[in-house]
């Protein structure tokens, strides 16, 4: 499928040696990078550190949108993703993440949260459509 990362590189950013100061541990792997589409609502519990669970975001349809000049929230159905700047790609894919900018009913929005590690889509109303 693709190469998987070995947890901590042996080497240090200028190419010589690390000395180790413990052995590899499960917690420094990580995890891999979760591609909320625009699509029905599907989450995915895992584990986190300490018995914790996470709610990661598969899918969505809808975003919790707030306007700057009152503070309240509404939810409202994503149409579309505008910009990216994760990554370009990402635009022609729909795919969501944090600084995204997405098209909605009510206007355009920027994402504020953290998709794949929130489990909800929280937005802030940018430029309202007429």
């Amino acid at each position: 499928m693709g190469t998987t990362w070995h947890l901590r590189s042996k080497r240090k950013p200028t190419g010589g040696r690390l000395d180790r100061i413990r052995k590899k541990k499960k917690g420094d792997r990580g995890t891999r990078f979760l591609e909320t589409r625009i699509d029905k609502r599907k989450t995915k519990l895992c584990k986190g550190r300490g018995g914790e669970r996470k709610a990661r975001l598969l899918s969505a349809d809808y975003a919790n949108v707030s306007s700057p000049g009152t503070d309240k929230m509404k939810k409202v159905k994503i149409i579309s993703v505008k910009e990216n700047p994760a990554n370009p790609h990402y635009i022609r894919r729909n795919i969501i993440t944090r600084g995204a900018m997405i098209e909605t009913e009510i206007g355009l929005a920027k994402v504020t949260s953290r998709p794949g590690q929130n489990g909800v889509i929280n937005a802030i109303l940018i430029e309202e459509k007429k």
